[in-house]
């Protein structure tokens, strides 16, 4: 296998996993609460093919990878979505109640996900010297970058910025004219994303809330998930 290959695999393989699982969880809560609108829609599947959005899972990574390596040399930042699962809130009981739960069952599940990532070391432990050196070293790499992408995933998903699962818990805590003012930011959600997230970090000095992310929030996270999976915790 070549370098450049093994250093890509599991990243894009992880990757892969934290997105279709999280929308996969999303339509599972949906049905668990009465609407089986995405199961009719075929969206509860864990064929990835069947979240693809042509423009946030491909067009926009793919446009982002290209413009920074052939502008600094490198990636610093990537951002792109999945196809929502649908959802039809009025088939629920309550439903801001109902938008809320299945808005936190995403990243519920990457944050379960990484912990059974962490579970997953262990074999690799207890397979110790039978392991080549090289294969055990992609394998702890492996599982890092699952334990990542899905603390990744789950962590920026709860930005209390709809359509983010966050804004969509936030609107279902708040009262009901704030929340009202909040979903109305829906539309416009995604854009204020990419202007947080890309632009604006290129016109202000020092504003990096993707960094500020990374070291502030997943950087613990990613500890207490070694620890809760008892494999003692990062300094």
């Amino acid at each position: 296998m070549t370098q450049w290959l093994a250093e890509l695999l599991p990243a894009v393989v992880a990757t892969v996993l934290a997105v279709t699982l999280h929308e996969a969880a999303h339509g599972y809560a949906a049905l668990a609460l009465g609407d089986s609108t995405a199961k009719q829609a075929g969206r509860l599947s864990l064929n990835p093919l069947r979240h693809v959005d042509p423009v946030g899972t491909i067009l926009l990574p793919g446009f982002l990878l290209v413009v920074q390596l052939l502008t600094i040399g490198r990636v610093e930042a990537m951002f792109g979505w999945a196809k929502p699962v649908p959802v039809n809130p009025l088939r629920f009981q309550d439903p801001r109640r109902g938008m809320m739960l299945v808005a936190m069952a995403g990243p519920l599940m990457n944050f379960l996900l990484a912990w059974l990532g962490g579970l997953a070391a262990h074999p690799v432990d207890w397979l110790g010297d039978s392991l080549a050196a090289d294969t055990q070293a992609w394998l702890y790499r492996g599982i890092a970058l699952f334990i990542l992408a899905n603390l990744v995933l789950g962590l920026f998903n709860l930005l209390p910025i709809p359509p983010l699962d966050g804004g969509r818990i936030l609107v279902g805590l708040l009262p009901l004219p704030l929340a009202r003012q909040v979903a109305r930011l829906e539309r416009a959600g995604i854009v204020i994303v990419l202007l947080g997230l890309l632009v604006l970090p290129r016109l202000i000095d020092g504003f990096d809330p993707l960094g500020w992310l990374l070291r502030g929030l997943v950087q613990p996270a990613f500890g207490l998930v070694l620890l809760l999976s008892g494999n003692g915790s990062v300094p």
